[in-house]
């Protein structure tokens, strides 16, 4: 089994110290703007943190492979049809929509990829 890609070792460690048994991490990117701190992608699950609570509280959320419906890769285009150096992802779960947001286009590719990967099984 591979060794995590991982953007920062605390953010891959959080990831770590929830584990289910059998359970491996596959990669942990740091996210920008406001709110969420990081996606993950483990073998089972998604795992966001978001940072956006009132009272400075932070929620991680674990999203099943099987609960996700769709899965979108966003990117800006600038006038002259290069992209820009950010990227996101989003996913919907039930009724809900998460929306990450990455440096550069392929931490959002790759998490694209891995998700759309696993719901498609």
């Amino acid at each position: 089994m591979s060794e995590p890609i991982f953007d920062k070792a605390d953010q891959l460690k959080q990831v770590q110290q929830g584990l289910l048994e059998g359970e491996t991490v596959i990669a942990v990117y740091d996210c920008i703007g406001a709110g969420t701190g990081f996606l993950g992608l483990t073998d089972r699950r998604v795992v966001i943190q978001d940072r956006s609570f009132v009272g400075k509280r932070v929620a991680i959320t674990s999203i099943p492979y099987g609960n996700i419906r769709s899965v979108s890769f966003l990117s800006n285009k600038s006038w002259a049809g290069q992209f820009f150096s950010s990227s996101s992802v989003a996913l919907t779960a039930g009724p809900d929509t998460f929306e990450a947001d990455f440096r550069g286009m392929d931490k959002a590719h790759h998490v694209h990829s891995v998700i759309l990967d696993r719901i498609s099984c």
